[in-house]
């Protein structure tokens, strides 16, 4: 393991997807506001952080690798603030579309006492223009040569679509592996990917029924595999762990090794970002999915849309 952490440095994963600022107001609630029956919430820190697949390349530079963020922002003051946060990591921005006709992503939470009161999103999921299209593919096609793996990073904001993807398998042709995280309103974007990791909600959405139980887990798999002809599924299920189907058959599930649950935002971010780097790194995928998931057990202990450093994965796992 020791080996396989030293060759996660300087590795080249190209990130693709929804670029996203997250974030928080947080302070204490001590009342009830008397105008309507909500909780007043007495502001005490406001903190901002990347998100969506700014996040995933967040986490993949904390574990020593090069991240390559490729995605669309808009020509405003949040698109400016996540330029300003990726130059602070040092970050190649040179990927990134800034289109004046879309607005840029931003979630704001508010937290009080520790629990989250109410999220509200600025956004637009119209998907990006034909031309948008084809300079991702651009992009792609100019690294393409010296990456080690791919993420998908699907926030349903509008970037990933199926005409994007056709294109990025055409340009790769199984010579590199490929990671998806799908929303779960996308998922017929992900088809031939080399692994699709949703959580549970998202998977059952997508099949059309509540997974309640392993029997409905396995069908939701088989469904999974039928419609999206992928090559693996890791499916994400917050404190019962995760479940990696190697194919319909080939099942190992894996316990969760969150120590204390705080927020989960952004766990599935670091469990991509982990795998993706473990197996350009020569990690066999099993042994990848229990990395990422003790780096996710790391994550969720944290406040807020966290990232895990090389640092704090090795104390864990050696």
């Amino acid at each position: 393991m020791k080996n396989y952490l030293k060759k996660f440095r300087n590795k080249k994963i190209l990130v693709i997807g929804d670029i996203m600022l997250d974030r928080y107001i947080i302070g204490d609630v001590y009342r009830i506001s008397p105008e309507a029956p909500v909780p007043i919430v007495d502001v005490k820190e406001k903190t901002k952080t990347l998100g969506g697949a700014a996040n995933v390349a967040h986490n993949l530079f904390t574990l020593g690798a090069r991240p390559i963020l490729c995605g669309v922002i808009g020509a405003d003051i949040i698109g400016g603030e996540i330029l300003r946060e990726l130059d602070k990591l040092n970050l190649d921005i040179g990927n990134i579309i800034i289109d004046p006709n879309r607005p840029t992503t931003i979630k704001t939470r508010v937290v009080g006492n520790s629990h989250q009161v109410v999220r509200f999103d600025e956004e637009s999921r119209e998907r990006i223009e034909d031309e948008d299209i084809e300079r991702i593919v651009g992009f792609i096609k100019n690294k393409l040569k010296n990456i080690d793996g791919i993420i998908i990073s699907d926030y349903n904001k509008g970037v990933i679509s199926p005409q994007l993807m056709t294109k990025i398998l055409d340009l790769v042709n199984f010579s590199t592996f490929i990671i998806s995280d799908p929303h779960k309103d996308n998922f017929e974007s992900h088809r031939h990917v080399n692994l699709v990791v949703p959580n549970k909600e998202e998977a059952g959405a997508f099949c059309g029924f509540e997974i309640k139980d392993d029997k409905s887990l396995k069908f939701a798999a088989k469904k999974i595999f039928h419609d999206l002809a992928c090559g693996h599924i890791l499916i994400t299920e917050g404190k019962e762990g995760m479940t990696l189907f190697e194919s319909e058959n080939r099942i190992m599930t894996i316990q969760t090794e969150a120590k204390e649950v705080f927020d989960v935002s952004g766990a599935g971010d670091t469990v991509v970002a982990t795998i993706c780097l473990a197996v350009a790194s020569g990690m066999d995928l099993k042994s990848a999915v229990r990395l990422a998931n003790s780096a996710a057990g790391i994550v969720v202990g944290k406040m807020g849309t966290a990232t895990i450093s090389i640092e704090e994965l090795r104390k864990e796992v050696l």
